[in-house]
């Protein structure tokens, strides 16, 4: 049921800035290429279980208010006998074996919850989805600065999972206002979370790597057409719409002056018509 592999995996490796570095062995301990299916599906079951409150609930008649007075009485009416206007046949009546509140908690033993998590991760490596970055140093929360290392790392528009050595508030705050961007504390990261990217960004010390510092390297610049902003777009959309109507508008002005000349020209050689007919009768 597990897939093993035995030739060590490599990752992209890249700095804070998006600076490309050489390829990284991975660590053997944790990426060895197991891919155990049935454990990661037992791991995200199980978590997507624990999120669940089991909040329906419904009323039995005994709950349902009102229904203390007998309908009618016992005998002579002709109609079935009935106790009471809550009973399940009633419209308003109680509900019958209906829910009434449950627990959808499953436990998952941890070293389970370990083995489901490192065939995540190795699944990822095996895609060659796993990238590591050598260190996340924000003086302070700069979503731009993040939206540029993910571009440079050619993930923008993917569902990115990044990883920190422990807890960083400022990397967290960069990534948060990003729609497909995840950030949280390797020690954190659960299976399905691991699944839900499409790439996963790894802290280098989380994976127990220090790696030397590199010079970044200066990005070129987009050109102008590229670095449209929304509002502009939707500026010149305006306008092109604008134009096609006013052209349109045009067009049908010209055909009803074409077709009023049109009916205009009969009418006029009805009336020379008339008058030559008119003018030959006073002659005789």
């Amino acid at each position: 049921m597990a897939e093993t592999t035995n030739p060590t995996l490599k990752a992209a490796a890249y700095t804070a800035g998006g600076t490309e570095r050489e390829r990284l062995d991975l660590p053997g301990e944790l990426f060895d290429g197991t891919v155990n299916m049935p454990v990661m599906h037992q791991a995200v079951k199980a978590y997507l279980g624990n999120q669940r409150l089991g909040l329906a609930y419904t009323k039995t008649r005994g709950l349902v208010t009102g229904g203390n007075q007998k309908p009618w009485k016992q005998k002579g009416t002709g109609r079935a006998r009935q106790g009471s206007r809550r009973a399940p046949h009633f419209v308003g009546g109680g509900t019958v074996f209906g829910p009434t509140g449950r627990k959808y908690n499953q436990t998952v033993p941890r070293q389970i919850r370990a083995l489901a998590r490192k065939s995540a991760l190795n699944a990822r490596a095996r895609e060659d989805a796993l990238i590591v970055i050598d260190n996340f140093n924000y003086d302070k929360p700069s979503t731009k600065q993040m939206v540029s290392l993910l571009g440079a790392v050619g993930v923008t528009g993917k569902k990115v999972l990044i990883l920190t050595d422990g807890v960083k508030p400022n990397v967290f705050l960069s990534g948060r206002n990003l729609q497909r961007t995840y950030v949280m504390p390797y020690a954190d990261v659960s299976t399905y979370h691991v699944l839900w990217s499409d790439v996963v960004l790894i802290e280098s010390n989380a994976l127990g790597y220090e790696l030397k510092t590199v010079e970044e390297k200066p990005r070129a610049a987009r050109p102008k057409s590229e670095t449209k902003s929304r509002g502009a777009e939707k500026a010149e959309r305006k306008t092109a719409k604008a134009a096609a109507k006013s052209s349109n508008a045009h067009k049908t002005a010209r055909k009803a002056a074409k077709a009023a000349g049109k009916s205009a020209k009969p009418k006029a050689a009805a009336k020379k018509t008339a008058k030559k007919s008119a003018g030959k009768k006073k002659g005789k």
